[in-house]
């Protein structure tokens, strides 16, 4: 039988030369995990300039945004967005784990943008019927802005969205939803104020919202496709009239 102190001393010998490739290994392992994640972020870093943070992930968004509604959804490429944002694909990557995310995010955090300005639009301190008056002033001179700086009559940006990928992207559909829900809450808001002043006749409200939003959605997407802004000029009188607002309270 072979003495104990034998074997230990065969198994440190042994030891001994396994333990440098086992450590070369591990120091290879560890440069490649390195490696990886500078590479994912090295945009990140570079952006670290005279204190500044890093911007990029807020330029990913707005390039998002811009692409799919100046085009479309399919047709816009990671690769599109990240030149557009001028970002490197590693970027992309640390921030977002696919187009999909990005845009998820992106509709998001604009929407938040968005509903500062409706608040405004729709605060209690306005007439209601003023409300959706300034609602739909405001709509026409914005998608006349949009004109002028793109060449093209753009519609609502979440239909535009929404209406292609909704069989798709599930994610996506979701946030949509939810937002077109939060819009109609601010013409319900007015419609139910128009009939407890006795303005109009409207007891179920959050119907006549509904219907009315789907009418406004409509002359946008009608707007877009003819690539002609005056189709929403009268947008406010078609409203109006759903409600059943006489001409001189419409004045008012």
């Amino acid at each position: 039988m072979a003495h104990p102190v034998g074997i230990i001393m065969e198994g440190n010998v042994g030891l001994k030369k396994i333990i440098p490739q086992i450590v070369d290994y591990l120091v290879e392992w560890i440069i490649f995990a390195l490696c990886r994640s500078a590479c994912c972020a090295e945009d990140e870093t570079n952006e670290y300039i005279m204190g500044r943070v890093s911007n990029a992930k807020e330029r990913l968004m707005e390039a998002v945004l811009e692409l799919i509604w100046t085009g479309s959804y399919g047709n816009t490429t990671i690769d599109d967005i990240c030149e557009k944002a001028g970002v490197k694909k590693g970027s992309f990557y640390y921030f977002f784990d696919s187009k999909a995310d990005l845009a998820a995010t992106a509709v998001e955090t604009n929407w938040r943008v968005k509903r500062a300005e409706l608040d405004s639009i729709f605060s209690a301190a306005v007439p209601p019927l003023e409300r959706l008056q300034k609602y739909c002033d405001f709509s026409y001179h914005f998608q006349s802005e949009m004109k002028s700086k793109y060449g093209r009559v753009l519609g609502c940006p979440l239909f535009a969205l929404g209406s292609e990928v909704c069989t798709q992207e599930d994610r996506l559909r979701r946030k949509i939803q939810e937002m077109l829900a939060d819009k109609c809450k601010y013409l319900e808001s007015a419609i139910r104020d128009a009939h407890a002043s006795g303005v109009i006749h409207a007891p179920d409200a959050e119907a006549k919202a509904r219907m009315i939003l789907a009418y406004y959605q409509g002359l946008l997407t009608q707007a877009r496709i003819q690539n002609d802004v005056k189709v929403l000029r009268d947008t406010a009188r078609g409203i109006f009239a759903m409600l059943g607002v006489k001409g001189k309270q419409a004045a008012a």
